[in-house]
């Protein structure tokens, strides 16, 4: 057996040295050092031995294996460190190419102009105010002035989930949860901006899903005018310094009066053109001046509040600023139309 077990040594060594290739020499680990290997095979007939010669056939057997896996891991680091050699040699950089371009994303052109929009009002004294988009018909509706059967609800033909739950059709249920949180005591100056939700066919000017931002303030002595001077700075802030505004009696259930707020039409200068609608002016948003009954809901005695709120479409206002003529390039995230809004400033 010792013969044996020395004689397996000296095989493998020779094969560990002719060894050329990482694999040939994985083949020998396996082949030797393996439980089906040969060195295993002369182990499992230590049990013929005597008691005397068992410890030193073990010891042998011992040594026989180290040598082996000893050799084999000194023969390893040499073919490896030859195989990085030979990469080096046959694989060449050259440095003085120019690097491959990498294509730096930018922000959505909405996104750009939602935070425009909310950098200007919170520079006005305004925080900005999120909450849920799958929402109570509550908060949604009847909160605000709408309640159930009420007809002004069909002007907002929503996506219930269930008989008390829908996806939002205006960013108002943030301005009524804000309301319901001050209990009563103001004074509430906050915009919401956000995603809602109505059954619409998408075209170019509709889409069932689409970006609003919502403004309210709620104190003692807040009036018409102070609405009007708010509207007037946002215009001309977002359109330029050149453009007037003018306000048409409207309706809507949660103000009173309601008001729809014009931009003089910055194509023809108000003089009257095709964008305009041969006009001069062009329609922004709705605004008003804050329901009683809404007050009264979240709290607040009416006859000791007054408040305004105003909501915009920043799809509308992004499509005249930037004069995009189709809502649905905003949501097809077709490339050529993102990389126009790249890294240079949006004006």
């Amino acid at each position: 057996m010792e013969e044996r077990l020395k004689g397996l040594q000296q095989e493998a060594l020779e094969k560990i040295e002719q060894s050329q290739e990482l694999k040939q020499l994985n083949d020998v680990r396996v082949a030797y050092l393996g439980k089906k290997g040969p060195i295993t095979e002369v182990l499992k007939g230590m049990g013929k031995l005597s008691a005397e010669e068992r410890p030193k056939m073990g010891a042998l057997a011992n040594e026989v294996r180290d040598a082996i896996a000893s050799a084999i891991e000194s023969k390893q680091q040499v073919l490896e460190t030859a195989a990085i050699e030979k990469q080096l040699q046959e694989e060449t950089i050259d440095v003085t190419l120019p690097g491959r371009p990498v294509q730096v994303g930018s922000h959505h052109p909405l996104t750009s102009l939602i935070e425009e929009i909310e950098d200007l009002f919170i520079s006005m004294g305004y925080k900005v105010e999120e909450g849920p988009e799958v929402e109570k018909d509550y908060y949604n509706f009847e909160a605000l002035n709408l309640p159930k059967g009420h007809p002004a609800r069909d002007m907002q033909d929503s996506f219930y989930i269930t008989e008390d739950i829908l996806l939002r059709t205006h960013t108002s249920p943030v301005q009524a949860r804000t309301m319901e949180r001050h209990g009563g005591k103001g004074p509430v100056k906050i915009i919401c901006p956000g995603k809602v939700y109505r059954r619409d066919n998408d075209d170019a000017t509709h889409s069932h899903q689409f970006m609003q931002i919502e403004g309210l303030v709620v104190d003692e002595n807040i009036r018409m005018s102070d609405l009007k001077g708010t509207l007037n700075v946002f215009a001309k802030k977002m359109f330029g310094e050149d453009r007037e505004i003018r306000l048409r009696p409207s309706f809507f259930p949660f103000t009173e009066p309601s008001v729809e707020m014009d931009i003089s039409c910055k194509i023809c200068g108000g003089v009257g053109c095709s964008v305009c609608k041969k006009t001069g002016w062009i329609e922004i948003l709705g605004a008003g001046m804050v329901h009683p009954n809404v007050l009264e809901k979240a709290g607040f005695d009416s006859k000791k509040y007054t408040g305004f709120a105003f909501g915009m479409g920043p799809e509308r206002i992004a499509m005249l600023k930037y004069g995009i003529d189709d809502i649905r390039h905003f949501y097809t995230n077709d490339e050529r139309f993102l990389m126009q809004f790249g890294q240079k400033e949006i004006n």
